[in-house]
């Protein structure tokens, strides 16, 4: 089952299996970010009717990292239309020999005694968990931070945010919008609060590298959060990133501004908020 929801006039907010999905629309054109587990692969293509398009409406599909839960249904669209799929050179790779940077079977194992860990395994199971599925042909995106939109619907601008993978991308749309992917979350079956967060950190290929990432996140000038996994979130992104990072680290420590090269979506000097 899929649930679909506008959080713009043209871009749609779509929940599988404990994981997001966004549609970008200009005119029938389509952008999926992000493609759910190979188990969602119906419900992305339902999600794509559901806003009263065809699945061959989508021109691109757009990953933020090369995990199990967000480029599941990417084959399908590969295979069926040869859809072109966009991802960061480091997670491409990944993608395509199948060696993902995401936790083990026995990582999980480990948790079972944990609150939700063992209704959520079985949830993420029976969607693919456990099957290898590579995703060969990826076109990387430019390396660096361009600051430059795609040339796809939507016009989705690539900002670098590793950590949760090596490759880990975040997407700036018109508007004041921002899909973070697994950079910055909102919820997930695993963690007890709801709100600006960094997923459970077991999922972290660096974890040093995640808790800069938010720094870059604070320096966007956007104030409409689409993440990987939970509701939406508005705010300033100076809020959502103080919010998460007092979230990890338990004690509220401020945030430190990265020096950064400011592009058109940041602003300069400090973060937003």
């Amino acid at each position: 089952m899929v649930v679909v929801s506008r959080v713009a006039p043209d871009v749609f907010r779509c929940s599988g299996t404990h994981v997001n999905w966004y549609l970008l629309r200009e005119g029938r054109h389509l952008t999926l970010i992000d493609a759910g587990w190979a188990g969602d692969t119906a419900a992305v293509v339902a999600s794509v009717v559901a806003i009263g398009c065809d699945p061959r409406d989508v021109r691109a599909i757009v990953i933020t990292h090369a995990h199990a839960d967000h480029i599941g249904g990417a084959l399908h669209y590969r295979r069926e239309y040869g859809t072109p799929v966009h991802m960061s050179a480091a997670d491409a790779g990944r993608a395509a020999s199948g060696e993902l940077e995401q936790p083990r079977a026995s990582d999980v194992v480990r948790r079972l005694g944990e609150p939700g860990v063992v209704r959520w395994a079985l949830d993420v199971a029976r969607a693919g968990a456990l099957r290898r599925r590579p995703l060969p042909g990826a076109i990387p995106l430019p390396d660096g931070d361009s600051w430059e939109p795609l040339d796809l619907p939507g016009a989705p601008v690539p900002v670098a945010t590793p950590g949760h993978t090596s490759g880990s991308t975040s997407y700036m749309l018109p508007g004041g919008l921002l899909a973070t992917g697994d950079a910055l979350i909102t919820a997930h079956p695993l963690a007890r609060l709801t709100g600006p967060q960094l997923p459970p950190a077991f999922f972290a290929h660096d974890p040093a590298a995640a808790d800069a990432s938010l720094d870059v996140l604070a320096g966007l000038d956007a104030d409409v959060v689409l993440p990987g996994h939970g509701p939406v979130w508005r705010g300033s992104m100076g809020e959502a990133t103080r919010i998460a990072r007092w979230r990890a680290d338990g004690v509220g420590s401020s945030l430190r501004h990265g020096a950064r090269k400011a592009g058109p979506w940041q602003r300069s000097g400090s973060s937003k908020g």
